[in-house]
């Protein structure tokens, strides 16, 4: 569906050229919840932007449901983009048109007939849940109907490719949650190819089904959502996986836990798919004399499977906690010791 071969951006600056993409290459499928992450500067909503024709790149290419979108211009360029569609961070919507009238506009600049028009704008209001706010304006609207609109304005001319940049940053957490179970619900209905990029980790690992990881213009990690949280190469990617995994408040539990267990030790134990769903501290009670106390854990979801982390105290003898570890890692269960009492 997508395909970016060597692409490269440089934009001139008053201390030289900025590279703000810098040779990346990426296969995106069809059908697929594509995550682009990174920090402000790492270069993906240029990338982003580079899919609809907003940028072009320096050098490479980038081809999109078969036109090469680095390559048309006029027309052709248009004509392309009625199957590349767009939602933003802040809406961007006609704030003196209504909601029926905002999903309406692209539907007027193809030409669509009045009736025609009427029962597009009616299908998607009714995909994205706005029953009953179609004369409401924008300024009426809370920021997660305002994105609802923009969702089914973009959906209007039935694209192929839905870009999704910063969709939810602006939006506070319960209103994210909602948004983004649009999103994976549109994307199973409709087969959309969705691209978003993000700084938000919660995102990716809530609806994603593979990630690439951007710093400084470049593709530094590239895989399965759940893979990547599994292992995490590099160091960017460890601290985004973080973002979920330990938040300020697991931080801080596990510090007063330090002070508090001064004797045997405290392990991290990460699960990754159906391992989460085994028995495995009833087979460590059962199987060895130690004694365990499970301390914190929390499991998180994603688009290939789930993926948690728990912390346990092993008190007893070495031998035996030792034996109960070797145990874990035979399970394919990830094991950090977090302290040595």
């Amino acid at each position: 569906m997508i395909t970016i071969k060597g692409a490269q951006k440089v934009f001139p600056g008053k201390h030289g050229q900025l590279k703000a993409v810098d040779d990346v290459n990426l296969e995106i499928n069809q059908g697929e919840i594509f995550g682009v992450i990174g920090y402000s500067g790492a270069g993906k909503s240029t990338l982003i932007r580079m899919l609809n024709g907003l940028e072009l790149p320096t050098e490479g290419s980038v081809t999109v449901a078969g036109r090469v979108i680095s390559k048309i211009k006029g027309s052709e360029l248009r004509k392309a983009r009625q199957e590349i569609s767009m939602i933003f961070q802040h809406f961007n919507l006609l704030w003196s048109r209504t909601v029926t009238e905002n999903i309406a506009f692209p539907l007027e600049i193809s030409g669509v007939k009045g009736p025609e028009r009427q029962k597009r704008v009616s299908e998607l209001i009714k995909l994205v849940g706005l029953e009953g706010r179609e004369n409401a304006y924008p300024s009426q609207l809370s920021g997660g109907q305002k994105q609802r609109v923009g969702i089914a304005r973009a959906l209007a001319n039935n694209p192929k490719v839905l870009l999704c940049d910063e969709a939810t940053s602006a939006l506070d957490p319960q209103t994210t949650e909602s948004i983004l179970e649009l999103l994976v619900d549109i994307n199973k209905r409709l087969g959309l190819t969705i691209v978003l990029i993000t700084h938000e980790m919660h995102v990716i690992r809530k609806i994603c089904h593979r990630v690439a990881v951007m710093e400084s213009g470049r593709i530094v990690e590239l895989g399965k959502v759940l893979e990547v949280f599994k292992n995490p190469q590099q160091q960017i990617t460890k601290r985004f996986v973080e973002q979920v995994t330990e938040t300020e408040e697991t931080k801080e539990t596990i510090g007063h836990l330090l002070e508090l267990y001064t004797h045997g030790k405290i392990v991290q134990l990460s699960f990754v798919g159906e391992v989460t769903e085994k028995p495995l501290i009833n087979h460590i009670i059962r199987d060895f004399d130690v004694i365990v106390n499970i301390l914190q854990g929390k499991i998180s979801h994603t688009q290939n499977g789930s993926y948690g982390t728990l912390f346990i105290h092993l008190d007893g003898e070495l031998r035996e906690i030792q034996k109960a570890i070797d145990y874990i890692h035979s399970q394919q269960v990830g094991v950090e010791v977090i302290s040595n009492g």
